[in-house]
This record gives structure tokens, sequence and C-alpha cells, in this order.
């Protein structure tokens, strides 16, 4: 067999890695000529992944048996589309991952099934008249973009222009989404749909920079702070998106806030939690989420048995760095050889030009630490902060240690 990759990031290393371990040929597509998963893949395509037609050439003319991605919703949209047209298996159809991939499409569906989400306006240009029926602060949105990418939040009718304008220029269809702001803990849940039923695997809190009005996550953490009535609510939730959007068998990303009694989801995804997740996933409920992506796009049973990994806090930091062109990675070897850090994953290339830290896609590392206690995980930590650099090509150390702080 014969498998199309699209998208070259972190997650698809592993998923690569899992086809070949199948017996699956597999072919890469991605934009970037240096993407980290390249190296992986048995063949290589430079190509926009966006550009429905080339990567539908690409499979057309490589034979392949399926194509796929995990980790990234908008991308799940062309794979949906140039399975259908070829005729190739496929989890999710067309018309479904539409709806899942449109924030707009999906905050009206909202409504319409009885899931919790803020009040919102959408349209073509900055209605100030529809607009005035909301209440400040406001979040601005792309309606397509992922990572946190130009989602900011307003307190003001001035900051609103501007925030839209970004918005506008940073969506690939110019759709941006305004809604009210509610305050609360933002919690990630990963889920599995099997024969429409939805089964929660992990429910983690998503811990983010503190900035006035951007959304870049820092950690994901294991177990969640939740009280359980917010956890019943949540598994409510995760059934009538199921039955609301036709998910039949999927995964299934859902993020939402909590202010420990009402619930607002922000958006979810048929697709596995991006980023180093799936590790996340793997080391708290020990279910591999890539594996059952296979499983289903293949027509088998995917394995969702829930099991004690013996891991009481899993925790995936995500380090960011300043300004500068990234060289390398120093320490962090060291620390898996010590037992501090369980998994790392480098997400940039030697040669990025790292520009700050203004959305989620900012990150230029990932790593994964297990521990027992608060207190353990914290003395880990330290131990690899004062260990861990991100060097430039200027040898300077650009790592910004201080936007990983201590668990409470």
């Amino acid at each position: 067999m014969k498998a199309l990759v699209v998208a070259g990031g972190v997650p698809q290393i592993e998923l690569i890695k899992q086809l070949k371990s199948r017996g699956i040929v597999t072919v890469l597509a991605d934009g970037n000529s240096e993407a980290v998963a390249r190296p992986y893949a048995d063949k290589f395509y430079r190509v926009d992944i966006f550009d429905i037609p080339a990567v539908k050439i690409i499979a057309e003319k490589e034979q392949v048996d399926f194509v796929l991605t995990v980790c990234a919703d908008q991308v799940l949209l062309v794979v949906a589309q140039v399975s259908e047209e070829l005729g190739l298996p496929c989890y999710i159809d067309y018309e479904t991952a539409q709806d899942v991939s449109d924030k707009i499409k999906m905050k009206t569906r909202f409504k319409q099934i009885g899931v919790p989400t803020t009040d919102y306006i959408t349209t073509d240009f900055l209605d100030e008249e529809a607009v005035s029926r909301l209440r400040f602060p406001l979040v601005v949105k792309p309606i397509d973009a992922y990572s946190s990418k130009g989602v900011r939040k307003a307190d003001n009718m001035y900051q609103l222009r501007r925030f839209y304008a970004e918005a506008r220029e940073i969506s690939r269809s110019g759709g941006v989404i305004i809604e009210e702001y509610f305050s609360g803990e933002e919690i990630s849940v990963d889920a599995f749909v099997t024969d429409g039923k939805a089964r929660i695997l992990s429910v983690t809190n998503s811990e983010k920079v503190r900035n006035k009005d951007r959304f870049v996550i820092f950690r994901g953490r294991y177990p969640a702070a939740v009280p359980e009535t917010v956890l019943k609510k949540i598994e409510e939730i995760a059934q009538k998106i199921a039955e609301g959007f036709g998910l039949v068998d999927s995964p299934l990303l859902i993020q939402l806030l909590h202010d420990g009694d009402r619930v607002s989801v922000l958006e979810f995804c048929a697709r596995t939690g991006g980023g180093m997740k799936w590790l996340l996933i793997k080391h708290s409920c020990g279910v591999d989420v890539i594996s059952a992506t296979i499983d289903i796009t293949l027509g088998l049973k995917p394995d969702l048995e829930l099991k004690d990994t013996g891991h009481k806090i899993v925790v995936n930091d995500f380090i960011y760095c300043r300004s500068g062109i990234f060289d390398h990675l120093e320490g962090f070897d060291e620390m898996v050889k010590q037992g501090l850090i369980n998994e790392f994953r480098q997400v940039r290339s030697k040669g990025t030009v790292m520009r700050g830290v203004t959305s989620s896609s900012d990150r230029i590392a990932g790593m994964n630490i297990v521990a027992d206690s608060i207190a353990e995980f914290n003395e880990k930590e330290k131990k690899i902060l004062e260990s861990v650099k991100v060097v430039d090509a200027d040898g300077n150390n650009i790592m910004r240690r201080d936007l990983l702080p201590p668990l409470r």
C-alpha cells in the first residue's frame, strides 16, 4: 500500500513512522522544502498543500491508496476533498469537513444543536452597527486560520478596527468572526468517535501566555483542574457535536472555556490535537490517537481502551524564543538521558527566522514531562530550564524561559 501524507510537521513524523511500520510506502507533500518530516518519508513533493488540484495530481501520479493527515484542521479539508474526488477512503466526507473547518458554520450549528457558545457576528466588512449588539471585550478570529493566528481580544472599537484588519489579512477567504469574550479557564478535550458514540480520552488545561490581547498556548497539563459537574457537561457536549455534525468514526478535539459552572465552546475539529498532543494523550491514558486515525481511515476498529500509565501528571511544555535566526538546540538530549524530559520534539529547522511570540505556531520545540506530583514536576522543570538553550546563528541563547512558570 502507499499513502500520501499532507503537511510535514512534527505530528506527521509520527504518522509516517507508524505507516511505515505497517509496511505502507509514504509520500509526503509540504510547502516547505525543509519540512521536519521530510527525512522520514519515502518520497517528497514541495507543493502548496492548500492547492487542491496540485495535491490531487500528486495522489494520482503516485497512485496512492489513501490520503491523510493528523493534527491539522485546515489540511483536513484538502484531504477530504481529494479523497472524495479520487474515490479513496477517508474517515470524513468533504461536506462534513467543510462544516468542521469553518468557524462561522461551526458557530451557527452550535446554536442549532444546543452547544453553549458566546454570541457572535460574521460580516464581510466591519459593520459597527452590528458590533454594537455585542458586549466588549470582543474576540476577533479569521474563520480559516490555525494555531491562534490572528486571534485577538479587543477592549474597544479602536482595537477592534485594527485587529479586524489583521484577521482579514490572515484569513485565506477573507472571512472573520467577532464574538463576545468569555472569561474562564481554557480546556482542551481529546475524544474519539466510534459508531457515532463520543468517548472522552483526555481533558487538559491549556495554559496561555499572559498577554492582554493574544492567545498563545505555552503548556498543556493533565489532569485538568475541572469540577465533576463541568466534566459531565463536557461529555454531553462531545456527544451533541458528534450527532449534530454527523461524525461516525472520527477523532474529535474540542476547545472550551469554563468558569467553574458555565461552559462555552470555542471551537472543535474532527482531528487529533496539534503539536505534541498525541504524546500527552498516550502518556496520560494509554491511547495512541495517531494509530487510531490510521485504523479508521483503513476501515479498522481502533483500540481506544483507557489504560493506567502510572503517570499522575503529564505536561507538554512549549519552547518559544526571542527574534533571531535559529541555529540549534542544546541540552535537550542530555535531559532525556537523565530522565528529566520524557520526550522532546524540535519543530523548526536550522535557519528559520524567528520573529518572537505572536501565535502558538511560533514555538520552536516542545517537551513532554511526566511526574508523580506538582513538586516533582517543578523540580524537574527547574533543572531543565537551567540546562537547555535555543541558540541563534550568532551563538546567543534566545530561549524565553520566562514563559514557563512553575505549576501551581
